[in-house]
C-alpha cells in the first residue's frame, strides 16, 4: 500500500510505513501536457537522447523534471534529486524519464531528504547505474538498500572528487524531516566545478551567504515554483528566484522545480508560467545575466 502524505505538502508527509515507498502506483496514462513557447526568454534549447554512450568532454545541462538534472561536464555525469517515477504519493508527473534517458552515473546527488527530492523507488531504479550517491550529513540510512552504489554523507563545506569534477556542499535555508528519522536533516545545494562552474540550489529560500557563494558561476540552477498553488517557507518564488540571480550573478540561470509534478485533480501542474516571470524580473534586478528555460528532457551546452 503506498505511503499516505499530507495532500497539502510534500514537505511534511504523514506516513504509515517508510517502506511502502516501494509500493508505487503502476505509470498510467496522462495527457501530455506541456507549457507554451516562452517567447520573452532565450530559449537555445534541443531535445536530446541523454543517455548516449559518452559523456561530452565539455559541459551540457538536461533536466529530467523537478529538482533532477543531469549535469555533464568534463566527462562526468552527476545527476541531481532523482525523481523518476510517473506516481508519487497523491501527484502525477507531467512527463515520463525513458530507461534511455538514464546513462551510467557517477554521482547522484541529494539534496534533502523529503519525498520529492529524495525518492527510495527512483534510486532502486537507478541501482547500480549509480555509481556514488552523496546525501546531507543524517540521511544515509534512507539511501541504503536501494541496490545504488557507495553512499556519503556531506556536511555543508565538505567536498569530494569524482574525476575531473568537483563537488562543494553548500548552505540551503530549507527545513528538512522526514518520520522515520524524527528530527531534522540539514539541507544542502552544490557547486559542480570543472572547466565550468555549476550552481544546484535544491530547495531554498534567500539566505545571507548566497552573495559571493562561489565566483565566475557559469549556471545557477535555481527553483522557481512547487508543485501546489502556494509555497511555503524555504522555497523560492520567481521574484525570490531573480534576487538569487541577482546576488549570484551567474553567466546563464536555468529554472528548475516548475511545471512537472502536479496533483491528481489537475490536468496540468500549477505555475507553468513561472519561467516566463522569473525571466521578466531577472531582466530587471540581473540584465546581464542570460535565462534559458528548460522543457522537461531538454538540454543545453554550457
Amino acid at each position: 500500500m503506498a505511503a499516505e502524505l499530507a495532500a497539502g505538502n510534500l514537505d511534511e508527509p504523514v506516513i504509515k510505513e517508510e517502506s511502502a515507498e516501494d509500493g508505487a502506483a503502476e505509470d498510467d496514462g496522462v495527457a501530455d501536457e506541456r507549457p507554451e513557447q516562452l517567447d520573452s526568454v532565450s530559449h537555445l534549447c534541443e531535445v536530446i537522447a541523454v543517455g548516449g554512450a559518452d559523456a561530452i568532454t565539455g559541459g551540457r545541462i538536461a533536466w529530467l523534471g523537478h529538482a533532477t538534472v543531469l549535469i555533464e561536464l568534463d566527462g562526468v555525469r552527476v545527476l541531481t534529486d532523482p525523481v523518476l517515477r510517473r506516481r508519487l504519493a497523491h501527484l502525477e508527473r507531467a512527463e515520463a524519464v525513458a530507461d534511455d534517458a538514464l546513462p551510467p552515473l557517477d554521482l547522484v546527488l541529494v539534496s534533502h531528504v523529503h519525498y520529492d527530492h529524495l525518492d527510495r523507488p527512483s534510486l532502486r531504479r537507478l541501482g547500480r547505474r549509480a555509481a556514488l550517491v552523496a546525501v546531507p550529513a543524517g540521511a544515509a540510512r534512507l539511501v541504503r538498500g536501494t541496490g545504488v552504489g557507495e553512499v556519503v554523507e556531506l556536511a555543508e563545506g565538505a567536498q569530494l572528487e569524482v574525476g575531473a569534477v568537483r563537488v562543494r556542499a553548500t548552505h540551503a535555508e530549507h527545513a528538512a524531516t522526514r518520520r522515520m528519522l524524527a528530527r531534522d536533516v540539514p539541507s544542502l545545494g552544490f557547486v559542480v566545478e570543472g572547466s565550468r562552474r555549476v550552481y544546484f540550489a535544491g530547495d531554498t529560500d534567500l539566505f545571507d551567504g548566497m552573495t559571493g557563494l562561489a565566483d565566475g558561476l557559469d549556471v545557477a540552477l535555481l527553483p522557481v515554483a512547487g508543485w501546489g498553488p502556494t509555497l511555503p517557507p524555504g522555497h523560492l518564488d520567481p521574484a525570490g528566484a531573480a534576487e538569487a540571480v541577482r546576488r549570484l550573478r551567474p553567466r546563464v540561470a536555468i529554472p528548475i522545480h516548475w511545471g512537472t509534478l502536479k496533483p491528481l485533480y489537475r490536468r496540468t501542474p500549477y505555475s507553468d508560467d513561472a519561467p516566463e516571470q522569473f525571466a521578466a524580473r531577472v531582466r530587471e534586478v540581473a540584465p546581464g545575466v542570460e535565462v534559458r528555460v528548460l522543457r522537461v528532457g531538454e538540454s543545453t551546452t554550457i
